[in-house]
């Protein structure tokens, strides 16, 4: 709910703090910009300003919430909750790209009590991610400085999403934690050749570490490698989970995945979900 993070969240025009007339319905800064909640429970603080990117869709949003409701990228999941299992009381986390909120759910879930702030570019993601108890859910561009206060974070997780690293480092409390997830060149490989998915260059993790160096040293890292057996319509919604969701219909793509020698729809299709989980301290 918006109330839970008021201390922790800034008005993205003028940078100001909110009066005593916000709360979940809506948020008034103190020299009177005014934005109000939707009725799912998230703020929009994008009005009148828009992105150049393209926010993920309805469909995206309802293949992403049934691929991974149905726990395929759970140990995932678990991964970033064990690395944020000592983090203080009454933590405050950003889920930077949080879409549907799932990764933030399971952090909030290990570590109560905690708050949150929910950022993402898609409405219909954050329709979900606003149901989170402790969290409040904003629509925002992550290139952009953040609507944050200064030095506010515990923890920041940013799970196959844009990093801004220069914010994260604004944002983040010394001794906070960045906690990233990245694909490895194996992530699905199986399914590349039968679905327009991109390839996944090597050293992510490496690069990531080059580029935060500045502002937060290397804790350590994780790898998990979870061995999947897909249907062709979790294959689909895999695919529209990522760019792909924005140009193609799922019927074809489920087409795709099924391919030669699957059985009427049925056939299993075995991949690998292969990431690499950094985590960082703020220096």
């Amino acid at each position: 709910m918006l109330s839970d993070a008021l201390d922790l969240l800034r008005c993205p025009l003028c940078a100001e703090g909110w009066d005593a007339r916000s709360g979940d319905r809506g948020l008034v800064c103190r020299t009177g910009h005014r934005f109000d909640a939707a009725r799912q429970g998230y703020a929009n603080f994008l009005t009148g300003r828009g992105s150049q990117f393209t926010p993920d869709s309805a469909p995206m949003v309802l293949a992403r919430e049934r691929f991974l409701g149905s726990g395929h990228y759970a140990p995932i999941a678990a991964a970033l909750a064990r690395a944020c299992a000592d983090l203080p009381e009454d933590a405050a986390v950003l889920d930077a790209g949080a879409g549907t909120g799932y990764y933030l759910a399971a952090v909030l879930r290990a570590r109560r009590p905690a708050r949150a702030v929910a950022l993402d570019l898609s409405p219909h993601a954050l329709r979900r991610a606003a149901r989170i108890p402790g969290t409040a859910a904003i629509v925002w561009d992550l290139w952009r400085p953040l609507p944050l206060a200064d030095s506010c974070l515990d923890a920041i997780l940013s799970v196959f999403a844009p990093r801004n690293l220069p914010e994260f480092a604004r944002v983040a409390k010394p001794g906070a934690l960045l906690c990233a997830v990245t694909p490895l060149p194996a992530h699905l490989a199986e399914l590349r050749g039968r679905l327009p998915m991109l390839d996944v260059p090597s050293g992510k993790a490496d690069a990531l570490e080059r580029e935060a160096a500045e502002h937060w040293e290397p804790v350590r890292r994780e790898q998990v490698a979870v061995a999947l057996a897909l249907t062709p319509d979790d294959a689909a919604d895999l695919a529209l989970m990522g760019p792909a969701g924005h140009h193609a219909r799922r019927e074809d793509l489920r087409e795709a995945a099924e391919g030669p020698g699957a059985a009427g729809g049925t056939g299993s299709i075995g991949t690998t979900a292969a990431v690499e989980l950094s985590v960082l301290r703020r220096r």
